[in-house]
């Protein structure tokens, strides 16, 4: 009988073409991989590998049982994936949004609602969300468009909208502008909170010239925010004090790229996505 290992043995010797290196990337002995390969000719019975002094390669059967073997290994992955995602699933609700606002209300309703569940929720890219909501292994994800897929549901939930607070005398605010873009305050040093999801890649994106002075720990950011005069961002969901701006004024900026709509989205059939918008 051929196990998992056997064919997980038999994938790396396809990719790292010898066996001490497959042997090395899976922390098995060479004798191990080398009993493995020849029991695994035994079980086919048929010859997988042409060998000859010092050297074993695969033949052309050898080749077509590693693509089988790469079906076989996605299959079992895939299944093991999907039987923990459904035994977390009955304790554990995961959201995972592509910016960290939604989550300020996402997460207290559905713990109201579901005071019987553990909430698991972070920070992820959208392609990652996208995926891991089709898998099924999150219950609700928080993206930047509308999405019409088959199998997901997909509502809009808030808008978000990016100003810049800035010192009074700062040079960007000659002429009183009511509004600014990322070119007008491009070049200019900010200071910049870590987590930030997809608005950390697009202040960097859209202010290629600038430095952003970076903090992770919530308290040292506080402190600079409120004894520095660098300039800050903050949205519609994340207002500040007096002593917060520290006379900082705030502009909005007016970037479409700076306006954004979340959108919820979840699997058909799971009731997630009406507990956070009824």
């Amino acid at each position: 009988m051929v196990s998992f290992e056997d064919l997980e043995q038999l994938a790396a010797f396809a990719e790292y073409g010898t066996l001490t290196k497959a042997a090395d990337s899976l922390h098995i002995s060479q004798p191990t991989i080398t009993r493995t390969m020849k029991k695994l000719e035994h079980t086919f019975g048929v010859k997988l590998f042409e060998r000859s002094k010092n050297r074993i390669r695969l033949n052309s059967t050898g080749e077509r049982a590693v693509e089988h073997a790469g079906k076989v290994l996605d299959a079992v992955r895939q299944m093991m994936t999907g039987v923990r995602a459904y035994d977390k699933s009955l304790t554990t609700i995961v959201i995972e949004s592509c910016a960290p606002a939604p989550l300020w209300f996402i997460v207290p309703q559905l713990a109201k609602k579901y005071p019987a569940m553990t909430l698991s929720s972070g920070l992820a890219g959208i392609e990652e969300i996208m995926e891991h909501v089709r898998q099924g292994s999150c219950h609700l994800g928080v993206v930047l468009a509308p999405v019409t897929e088959q199998g997901i549901h997909c509502r809009p939930y808030i808008r978000e909208e990016l100003s810049i607070c800035l010192p009074q005398n700062h040079p960007a605010l000659q002429g009183a502008p009511s509004s600014l873009t990322f070119r007008d305050i491009n070049g200019f040093n900010c200071l910049l909170r870590s987590r930030l999801g997809f608005w950390d890649d697009l202040c960097r994106r859209e202010m290629p010239v600038s430095r952003f002075l970076v903090q992770e720990n919530d308290a040292e950011f506080q402190e600079l925010r409120r004894n520095s005069t660098l300039p800050i961002f903050i949205t519609n969901f994340s207002e500040l004090s007096d002593e917060d701006m520290n006379g900082r004024v705030r502009i909005p900026l007016a970037d479409a790229s700076a306006k954004v709509t979340y959108y919820l989205l979840s699997c058909e059939g799971s009731d997630i996505l009406d507990a956070v918008t009824s």
